[in-house]
């Protein structure tokens, strides 16, 4: 689902109390009514709009008594900064996921693979662990990249404010680029990112070269 989207859906405090008391347990209509202290028909409507996001599904037990629940695992991140927003697409959460690909990450995959009860607790228990030490380490990244951000807009641009110079080169920094993909990444007209890297290549920050950009190897410190 995009982002946006889903953004907007959960804008709506009552929605995200549905989703708060069905992380819990499976409930049915008239019990989600008496929990948000609204009408039926309103609850109706707002697991409709759920249903339709995909984010619940529904079941029906031995009574016929209609029962909601969470369909999916998804995670969605708003990014809010002097040099950034965004939000990223939300994607279903996978144990699968090969995380040897992570050249900055170290992280023990082997927690819990058994059906033993005490070891799937003590298995909880140590992921719960790494999650909070995963937000940990991602609030320094989030913070040291703003620092870094704020020093190179300065180094470049002094007062001036260099945020766009700033993620121009961090695109850079990956290697050469076109025009049309680094206006596409930083989201911003052709012409402006045209003009701030015609700018740095007389500054001998950048040079182009065959139709693309890339930061020159003697780049002064």
């Amino acid at each position: 689902m995009d982002s946006g989207a889903l953004l907007d859906l959960l804008g709506n405090e009552n929605r995200r109390r549905i989703l708060r008391l069905l992380a819990n347990k499976p409930s049915y209509v008239t019990e989600i009514s008496e929990y948000l202290e609204v009408s039926p028909k309103a609850v109706i409507d707002h697991l409709k709009r759920l249903d339709d996001a995909g984010l619940v599904e529904s079941h029906v037990d031995d009574r016929r008594r209609k029962y909601f629940h969470i369909a999916q695992n998804l995670r969605l991140e708003v990014q809010v900064s002097p040099y950034d927003y965004g939000a990223k697409s939300a994607y279903p959460a996978s144990a699968d996921l090969d995380l040897g690909q992570c050249s900055h990450l170290q992280v023990t995959t082997d927690i819990g693979r058994t059906n033993d009860m005490a070891t799937l607790a003590k298995a909880l228990d140590e992921l719960r662990e790494l999650e909070r030490e995963l937000s940990m380490a991602q609030r320094w990244v989030q913070g040291r990249l703003t620092e870094v951000q704020a020093e190179l807009s300065e180094t470049i641009d002094g007062e001036n404010g260099g945020h766009l110079t700033a993620e121009l080169l961090g695109a850079l920094a990956g290697g050469t680029r076109t025009t049309t993909g680094l206006a596409r990444e930083v989201e911003v007209p052709e012409e402006l990112v045209e003009t701030v890297l015609s700018r740095l290549e007389r500054e001998d920050v950048v040079e182009h070269v065959e139709g693309t950009w890339r930061i020159r190897a003697d780049t002064p410190e």
